[in-house]
């Protein structure tokens, strides 16, 4: 379970900065 955890968190934060970046270049 720890994997799966580590995998959504990683998930989630590359979502966040996909945000940020799009946020930023428009």
């Amino acid at each position: 379970m720890f994997y799966i955890d580590l995998m959504f968190s990683l998930l989630f934060s590359l979502l966040l900065l996909i945000c940020v970046l799009v946020g930023v270049a428009f």
